[in-house]
C-alpha cells in the first residue's frame, strides 16, 4: 500500500511538473504575437471635392517558431471637420503587397500567413468626397484585423491619424508680452506619428524666429510625433492594476485601470507596487509625491482618456522618449535653443529637457500663463523672444 501510494504521489507530481513546464513556455511564447505597423502615409490626391490617402503599412510576426494568419482585415474611417460631414463619403480599400500576392478587383481579402520573423506588405487606401471638403480636418483610419495562430482568433486594430488641414505661417503671428519675454503661440496641423519635431520647427517656427529666441513644444504633443500613444482597446488591466488604481485621486491619469496597467507595461508590476506602498508609507509621516518618485518620470507624464485633443481623447498618451535628444537636435538643425514642458493652466510648469544653453527661470516665467492653452487651439508649439538683458542664455551663476 505505502508502495502504491508513493508511485500515486510520484505520477501526481510528474504531472504537476509537466502542467508548470507547459506553462512556463506558454508564457515565454506567447502566440499571435503579430503587429502591424503605423506606415507611412501621403495625400495623393488633394482636390476641393476629392482626396486620396495611401498608406504603406507591413505585418510583422514576432511569434517565435510559429506562424501567424491573417483571415480577415477591413478599414473605417472618421472624419473629424470644423462643419457637418453630410454629403461627405469614404470608400476605403486594402490590396496584398507581398510577394506572391493575388490582387483581387472585387476587394476580396484571401487569408495569408506572416512567416516566422517576416515583414509582408500591405497597402491602405481611403477616397473621400464631398461638394466642399475645405472643412475637413483629419481624417482618423482604424484597421482592424484579425490574427488567427496559437491563440486562437485574436482581434486587433491598428489606429492612424492623417491631418487634412496646414495652416498657413501667417496664421500665428499674435505675440503676447511675458516676464522679461515675448511668446508666439504657433498654430500646426495636428501632429500624428507621421511628423517630426525637428521639421515642424523648420515649418512652423523658423519664418517667425530670429537669432536668440527658443522655442519650446508640448510634452504630449512630442510624444504623439513619436507613436507614443495607445487605445484602450489593447490594453488589458491585470489584477493589480485593477485593484490600485481605485486608490488614485479622481483626476489622476492613474485612477482608471487602463491608465495605470499602461505604466505597469513600462516599468512592471513589482516597481509599481513598491512606489505605491513606499508612496503609502510616506503620507503617514506628511510627505507627498514619493510614488511617482519610486515610479518614475512616466508616472507623472501619462495623459488618460480625455486628456488631449480630438481624435487623441479617445487614446491614452505617454510621455515623449530621450527629450532631451531632441531638444539638441533642433538646436543642432535650426540654431534655436530649445524645450520640451508641460505646462497647464494651474500656472504649473515642469521642464522635462532642454538644451544645455536654457535657464529654466526664464521658461517658467515665459510659460507661467500658458499660452498654448490646455483646450482646442493647436498652438504645441510656442517660439519664446527673451527681452533684454537676459536673452534666455543661462549665465554661469544661473541654476537650471
Amino acid at each position: 500500500m505505502d508502495v502504491l501510494i508513493a508511485l500515486l504521489a510520484i505520477a501526481v507530481g510528474l504531472i504537476l511538473f509537466i502542467l508548470l513546464g507547459l506553462d512556463v513556455q506558454y508564457r515565454q511564447r506567447l502566440g499571435n504575437k503579430m503587429e502591424l505597423s503605423s506606415g507611412k502615409w501621403e495625400i495623393e490626391v488633394y482636390e476641393p471635392q476629392r482626396y486620396v490617402l495611401v498608406g504603406e503599412l507591413e505585418f510583422h510576426n514576432f511569434t517565435e517558431r510559429l506562424e501567424v494568419m491573417v483571415p480577415e482585415i477591413r478599414a473605417e474611417v472618421v472624419l473629424l471637420s470644423a462643419d457637418s460631414l453630410e454629403g461627405i463619403t469614404t470608400t476605403t480599400r486594402i490590396e496584398p503587397r507581398f510577394k506572391g500576392a493575388d490582387v483581387r478587383a472585387d476587394g476580396y481579402w484571401e487569408s495569408h500567413i506572416v512567416k516566422i520573423g517576416k515583414d509582408d506588405p500591405i497597402e491602405v487606401t481611403v477616397e473621400i468626397r464631398g461638394d466642399d471638403l475645405g472643412q475637413l480636418r483629419v481624417a482618423w483610419v482604424q484597421i482592424h484585423y484579425m490574427t488567427y495562430g496559437p491563440e486562437g482568433r485574436c482581434p486587433n486594430v491598428r489606429h492612424v491619424i492623417v491631418p487634412l488641414k496646414f495652416p498657413t505661417v501667417e496664421e500665428s503671428h499674435r505675440w503676447r508680452p511675458a516676464t522679461n519675454a515675448d511668446v508666439l503661440p504657433i498654430r500646426t496641423h495636428l501632429l500624428t506619428h507621421l511628423d517630426d519635431p525637428v521639421a515642424i520647427v523648420k515649418r512652423y517656427v523658423m519664418p517667425h524666429a530670429q537669432p536668440g529666441d527658443v522655442v519650446t513644444l508640448g510634452e504630449s504633443p512630442v510624444a504623439i510625433m513619436q507613436g507614443r500613444f495607445r487605445h484602450p482597446s489593447t490594453i488589458q488591466p491585470g489584477w493589480l492594476a485593477k485593484r490600485l488604481c481605485y486608490l488614485f485621486l479622481p483626476t489622476s491619469s492613474l485612477a482608471t485601470a487602463c491608465g495605470l496597467q499602461t505604466l505597469i507595461d513600462l516599468v512592471g508590476a513589482g516597481r509599481v507596487f513598491v512606489a505605491f506602498f513606499g508612496g503609502a508609507l510616506a503620507k503617514l509621516i506628511g510627505k507627498k509625491g514619493v510614488f511617482y518618485q519610486l515610479a518614475g518620470e512616466q508616472a507623472r507624464l501619462i495623459d488618460d482618456v480625455t486628456g488631449t485633443i480630438p481624435p487623441y481623447d479617445k487614446f491614452i498618451v505617454l510621455g515623449p522618449h530621450n527629450p532631451r535628444e531632441i531638444c539638441d537636435r533642433i538646436q543642432q538643425e535650426t540654431g534655436l535653443s530649445a524645450a520640451i514642458v508641460d505646462v497647464n493652466d494651474l500656472k504649473a510648469v515642469k521642464i522635462l529637457a532642454s538644451t544645455a544653453d536654457l535657464s529654466h527661470s526664464l521658461l517658467k516665467q515665459a510659460l507661467i500663463s500658458n499660452p498654448a492653452g490646455n483646450a482646442n487651439e493647436q498652438t504645441p508649439v510656442v517660439l519664446i523672444r527673451p527681452t533684454e538683458p537676459e536673452r534666455g542664455l543661462r549665465s554661469k551663476f544661473s541654476s537650471p
